[in-house]
């Protein structure tokens, strides 16, 4: 590993790269803010995805990737004096100052949990009571990483199970509410009104905000596990296709019995 220097001398080289390419680069000199935004969010999600992967050269790329952003982002407000990488660093040791006093105050945490609760503690008083609990959430989160982080909040303010066993009776009185409201809708088949699609769909976000609370309660991300279960599924899944190529047919040949041999094999491997 890098020593301290070394490791500010490789920041150092990165802002002389920036600087350069901002000044020399036609692509680079007229990037913006909203130019960079999407690319940003590519970014975030090719790191996420090198994660899931465990991949850690691949995270150490995407790391680069989104740290490029953070400076591009800096250096094009330092150009309009609204802010340069030294504002965003000090800014965010601030912040990581004042949201710590368990180490840089009189504060007491002996645990994560116990931390997480002072967190939120700290949040509020940081907004001077004009900041409500669920506030800080942002719309854009995607909906499963959204619940979780809803429960995870609402919990570090004391609503939460008192057990989390308790949870299980939850999630099974959804999925009863959500079977019973289905077969409701659909009798023998039938297509259901607009009215009892809004019914179910009421029940299946009912039973999934239950799942993913039950996560939470297990410390499993809910995310995670199910992206690691697309990734499964599209492996076994191309395995079929692979397979089915090599015997000269196509997947709509096959009959669902032959699908299910080669799901077994791919399961096997």
């Amino acid at each position: 590993m890098h020593t301290r220097d070394e490791q500010l001398q490789a920041f150092d080289r990165l802002l002389t790269v920036m600087n350069d390419l901002r000044e020399k680069c036609p692509w680079d000199r007229k990037q913006t803010f909203e130019s960079l935004r999407q690319n940003t969010i590519e970014e975030a999600n090719e790191l996420s995805a090198a994660i899931i992967k465990n991949d850690m050269m691949e995270i150490s790329k995407e790391l680069g990737d989104v740290l490029l952003h953070i400076v591009f982002y800096s250096k094009i407000a330092s150009e309009t004096e609204e802010f340069d990488i030294a504002d965003v660093c000090n800014r965010l040791c601030d912040k990581l100052i004042f949201r710590h006093p368990h180490v840089y105050g009189e504060e007491a945490a002996a645990n994560a949990e116990e931390v997480s609760k002072l967190w939120e503690k700290v949040k509020l008083k940081e907004k001077d009571g004009n900041h409500t609990v669920l506030g800080g959430i942002p719309e854009s989160l995607p909906t499963l990483v959204k619940a979780y982080r809803i429960q995870d909040k609402a919990a570090n303010v004391g609503f939460d199970w008192e057990k989390r066993e308790d949870v299980w009776e939850k999630v099974k009185e959804e999925i009863s509410e959500f079977e019973a409201e289905t077969k409701a809708a659909i009798p023998e088949g039938d297509n259901p009104t607009q009215e009892q699609k809004q019914l179910m769909e009421d029940e299946l976000g009912d039973l999934l905000f239950a799942l993913i609370n039950m996560a939470r309660l297990y410390h499993l991300k809910p995310d995670n596990a199910l992206e690691k279960t697309n990734q499964k599924f599209i492996s076994r899944f191309n395995y079929i296709e692979r397979q089915a190529k090599e015997k000269g047919v196509s997947l709509n040949e096959m009959s669902l019995e032959e699908m299910e041999v080669l799901w077994q094999e791919a399961k096997k491997q």
